[in-house]
């Protein structure tokens, strides 16, 4: 992208946040989105963004990036691929931004060993409430953006540029799936792979998991490496989460996929969702245009549901009830992943269900607080969670509130000491909202970075929807 073309995407950006009025809602304007949640229609024109979608500069020798803000993980992925380099931690669709993965969350499978997205990141400029652009280091004036602002869905400000760390990766991933008939067991071998780094006798450089039924679940272990040979190819008709499928007594199955492959090994079929459109009918899957096997294809035709309620239609039609949606990712420390994962397949009609462990980093950067360094999102370091994706929907039931099941969810998760992302529909009350997701810390900074309230407020975003 080169500086000279970023700066000119900041001007363009601060001119239309001039532009908008100041009772406006300010929204980004931009074509795909990762959230889940509905939200009242916006008659304003949004934050022009269309300057800041690549990256500015890759620095090889120090192992770092330069990213604008709504630059996506495709894009960020293929301009650090050529160097042997990628980022710490990669999401698994290829539309996400690396911005929306900092002030919104993200995670995959090097999150047991690479904590999250923001961990990773150096500094950021940060276009704020006030419309100034703030530079924010975590040992700089503005430490307390820098912490504050993961988890912030852009009630803080925007990100319009990322210095991000980067590691090296080897060409190839060598996975092994392994079987596991009982929960508890999983959850076992998954604690003792995140505190070693190796499963009999071998590295472990990745570590995410499928759960299919009480009885039926499965570990993914990754290896790097550089020694050349056949691979797989999942981009196709084969599909990847079936691939790990086998029989209980068989020995683990052994795969190789590219790098490039392994980091976008869920975004062909948005991990099993493309189901839901047919695609993973062989007979449709031969006609499907092979470049609209991707997520941001899937998302589209979501947004026709929900602007059209396509599939409500549909099961009135068959005298079925309308469908709530329950997509979500939750966390729960690593300890209680088998009490929630079996709580929720006796509860909600919803499989298979994703798994992955992570931890922050250790240390923490300085100037952090030790206790609760990033705290809109308080997981405690020194702690292993497991992250929980499930993402479907299930019959409301005749008489039941708005949002039954994920009510449900909500209550559960909090009881095992877990919190849950906010990138879809979500059901707190204020008070308990207050206290998961930062409460008076973000007060403050919301009344330093936006003294005239032009951002929506957190709460207002994540639960009312506006």
């Amino acid at each position: 992208m080169g500086w000279e073309a970023f700066s000119r995407g900041v001007d363009t950006l601060q001119a239309s946040y001039r532009a908008i009025p100041p009772d406006a809602t300010v929204r980004l304007a931009k074509k795909t989105s990762n959230l889940f949640r509905r939200r009242a229609a916006n008659p304003h024109p949004g934050l022009d963004v269309s300057g800041l979608d690549r990256v500015i500069e890759v620095h090889p020798d120090e192992l770092t990036a330069d990213v604008a803000g709504m630059c996506t993980y495709e894009d960020l992925v293929a301009a650090t691929l050529p160097y042997g380099l990628a980022p710490y931690v990669v999401p698994q669709l290829k539309t996400i931004t690396l911005g929306g993965a900092v002030t919104g969350l993200g995670i995959e499978s090097t999150s047991f060993r690479s904590g999250l997205p923001h961990e990773s990141v150096v500094e950021m400029d940060i276009l704020t409430g006030s419309g100034e652009i703030v530079t924010a280091a975590p040992d700089g004036p503005d430490a307390a953006l820098f912490f504050g602002f993961p988890n912030s869905y852009g009630t803080l400000g925007y990100a319009t540029r990322l210095k991000i760390r980067l590691e090296r990766v080897q060409p190839f991933v060598e996975l092994r799936h392994i079987r596991f008939t009982d929960v508890a067991e999983l959850q076992a071998a998954m604690d003792r792979i995140v505190t070693t780094r190796e499963h009999d006798g071998e590295t472990v450089d990745y570590l995410d998991g499928v759960v299919f039924t009480a009885s039926e679940s499965y570990l993914t272990l990754g290896r790097q490496t550089d020694v050349a040979g056949a691979v797989s190819d999942y981009t196709g008709m084969e599909i990847f989460y079936r691939s790990i499928q086998h029989a209980a007594a068989q020995t683990p199955i052994r795969d190789r996929l590219t790098i490039h492959d392994y980091l976008w090994r869920w975004d062909t079929d948005w991990f099993w969702c493309s189901r839901a459109f047919g695609a993973q009918n062989p007979r449709i899957r031969r006609l499907w245009p092979k470049r609209l096997l991707r997520s941001s294809f899937y998302w589209k035709l979501i947004g026709l549901d929900h602007k059209y309620d396509i599939a409500d239609r549909l099961n009135a039609r068959k005298g079925l009830p309308a469908n709530e949606r329950v997509v979500q990712d939750i966390e729960v420390p690593i300890e209680r992943t088998a009490e929630f994962v079996t709580w929720f397949l006796e509860n909600i009609p919803i499989e298979p269900i994703w798994l992955c462990p992570l931890r922050l980093l250790d240390p923490a950067p300085v100037g952090a607080d030790s206790a609760r360094p990033w705290p809109l999102y308080p997981l405690e370091p020194h702690r292993t969670y497991v992250n929980v994706g499930f993402w479907s929907a299930v019959p409301i039931e005749p008489g039941a509130p708005e949002g039954r099941a994920n009510r449900l969810i909500e209550a559960t998760v909090s009881d095992l000491d877990g919190h849950k992302s906010l990138y879809s529909d979500a059901f707190y009350d204020e008070a308990e909202f207050d206290e998961l997701y930062g409460g008076e810390p973000y007060r403050l900074l919301k009344k330093q970075y936006d003294p005239g309230s032009r951002l929506l407020d957190l709460y207002a975003k994540a639960v009312r929807r506006q």
